[in-house]
């Protein structure tokens, strides 16, 4: 059981051992958020190989093993949480409530299929995990609009993959896996459209509509960040503007002196 450092050898409670590795910056708190990551990787590439598989009763049962985890995972960060109004009002809970269902709903019957679509917005916790990489990593710090471009852009398009995998798959001869789904997303997102897969039907063509135009931004998104000269990350204490040159003295707003941190570097 884990004892407390700093109080002799009382024993956590289940509280406290939970905050302990959900929300405390020690090795095993760390340890067991990054394995929670590596989990909805896994689940990530559950959901992409089982679609070039026929249903099974093990593909079932392995969807209501996935279900039962998140849902633990969510009564946990439930049981912790200090705002649980604000909590249960963030998308990052919504993620996860649609997730745990779109898990269970073999139990409804392949009528519940549909739902499986649902648990790729559990990509949404990626951005909390981002949010402990800006504490952990320098590198994540000196690239930060990059990587979170790109990740906007990464959960997009698997959202829209899914999106286009379960909307078409009984009905689209052309879309028969994942691969399929995500070869349209692509050439619609960048507006190539070699026409050898098509969506058909007004629903059809609102997705590719979808895909266009809310994925060129991403890309554009995406782009900027490549090309515009990096910033850090760092709010002035006058007038709160964010972003600034690595080597900036004074805010370019207020003329605030910022004194960067500049992590060691010489």
């Amino acid at each position: 059981m884990l004892r407390r450092t700093n109080k002799g050898d009382a024993p956590l409670s289940l509280i406290d051992m939970l905050r302990e590795l959900y929300e405390a910056s020690t090795p095993l708190g760390v340890r067991f958020r990054y394995g929670l990551l590596i989990f909805d990787l896994a689940t990530v590439a559950f959901i992409i190989g089982t679609s070039f598989l026929p249903r099974s009763n093990l593909i079932e049962g392995i969807d209501l093993i996935l279900g039962l985890l998140v849902l633990m995972d969510f009564i946990a960060r439930f049981s912790i949480s200090r705002r649980r109004v604000r909590d249960l009002m963030h998308p990052t809970t919504w993620a996860d409530a649609v997730a745990i269902v779109s898990f269970l709903a073999p139990l409804a019957g392949e009528a519940g299929g549909f739902l499986r679509i649902l648990r790729t917005v559990r990509l949404l916790r990626t951005y909390r995990v981002l949010a402990r990489l800006r504490a952990d990593s320098r590198f994540f710090r000196r690239n930060e609009e990059v990587i979170l471009a790109a990740v906007n852009l990464a959960v997009f398009i698997f959202v829209m993959t899914a999106v286009v995998y379960e909307t078409q798959r009984y009905t689209n001869a052309q879309i028969g896996n994942y691969i399929d789904a995500l070869y349209f997303t692509v050439t619609a997102l960048t507006t190539t459209g070699f026409g050898d897969i098509v969506l058909a039907g007004t629903l059809g063509r609102l997705i590719s509509v979808i895909i266009m135009i809310v994925g060129v931004t991403f890309f554009l998104g995406l782009a900027r960040a490549l090309l515009h000269p990096a910033r850090v990350r760092f709010p002035c204490p006058m007038c709160g503007l964010q972003r600034h040159e690595p080597d900036a003295v004074h805010c370019k707003a207020c003329g605030t002196l910022l004194n960067i941190p500049d992590d060691g570097r010489v």
